[in-house]
């Protein structure tokens, strides 16, 4: 297997408006996306973009037995290497059917989505259907924690989102956003 580092930097040279960074997170954006996480409250979830599983592993270290898990990514060698390393977790492709994916898998909304997905680089109508769809299957009063490089989701989280908390991590490489959303 080639270790997460070199897959990511590889990636990211392949595809870089496909890949969020051009490294693995780091353990401060994963403790920060993790810790206002009730995960005993938590009977499902979603992350969208998982890549090598930087934030993937953290997750199913901390969640309880039982939970259900589906995780979203792409590139099919790196959702292969993830199915792997977590095969009691769900695995899909596109974050656009996430609705569908859930569906199909039984569950109808869930508590938690997690988010590493390089909005920077989508289109504003990409953006928009897949917020649609992460709205469509967040239960009321789930969360929606993504991390960005940059302030620009700010103005469109706020729009669907009863609350958005930011949360400022310069020890990431590079230094990281972490939106912490509330569904209305």
């Amino acid at each position: 297997m080639v270790p997460d580092k070199v897959m990511f930097l590889y990636k990211f040279l392949n595809s870089p408006k496909k890949i969020g960074s051009v490294t693995p997170s780091s353990s401060f954006l994963s403790k920060s996306m993790l810790k206002n996480v009730k995960w005993d409250k938590v009977e499902s979830f979603v992350e969208l973009g998982a890549g090598t599983g930087a934030i993937t592993a953290p997750i199913y270290d901390t969640m309880n037995p039982g939970t259900r898990g589906l995780i979203i990514e792409q590139d099919r060698i790196m959702r292969r290497q993830l199915n792997d390393r977590f095969p009691q977790l769900y695995f899909r492709p596109l974050a656009e059917e996430l609705s569908i994916y859930l569906e199909e898998l039984g569950m109808k909304q869930v508590d938690c989505i997690f988010s590493g997905l390089p909005f920077a680089n989508f289109s504003p109508s990409h953006r928009h259907q897949i917020l649609d769809e992460v709205i469509k299957c967040l239960k009321p009063g789930g969360q929606f924690i993504a991390f960005q490089y940059s302030l620009q989701m700010r103005a469109e989280l706020l729009q669907h989102f009863d609350s958005v908390r930011l949360c400022f991590i310069p020890l990431n490489f590079p230094p990281a956003f972490v939106y912490c959303c509330i569904k209305k």
